[in-house]
């Protein structure tokens, strides 16, 4: 099977910066998209960034200029840079990882995505 577990998560005062990580384990063979969501209390879970394994991006508007993903698909790990925190970027922050092959049983499986546990993420002002 897959895990996610993620990592990087605190609190800060706004204007400071966290780095947000997230690695995939088990017999992964390759992972299409990675990404981070995240969800505030009260409101819906909303995409923050997501990456290819090619390296395209794509961030909602809200983070744009502020926070950068990336990925080293080697150890199939997802990290988010967040700068210039503002106190609503606080929220749970929880790692995507989607179409995922990898190995089960002897034979390649394939899942449409996993799921971290969440990390939470907290920008006082």
């Amino acid at each position: 099977q897959v895990q996610l577990v993620e990592s990087g998560g605190g609190l800060v005062q706004a204007g400071g910066s966290l780095r947000l990580s997230c690695a995939a384990s088990g017999s992964i063979i390759s992972i299409n998209a990675m990404g981070w969501y995240r969800q505030a209390p009260g409101k819906q879970r909303e995409l923050v960034a997501v990456i290819t394994r090619g390296g395209s991006t794509n961030y909602a508007d809200s983070v744009k200029g502020r926070f950068t993903i990336s990925r080293d698909n080697a150890k199939n790990t997802v990290y988010l840079q967040m700068n210039s925190l503002k106190p609503e970027d606080t929220a749970v922050y929880s790692c995507n990882a989607g179409g995922i092959t990898y190995y089960s049983g002897g034979t390649s499986q394939y899942a449409s995505d996993y799921w971290g546990q969440g990390t939470q993420v907290t920008v006082s002002s």
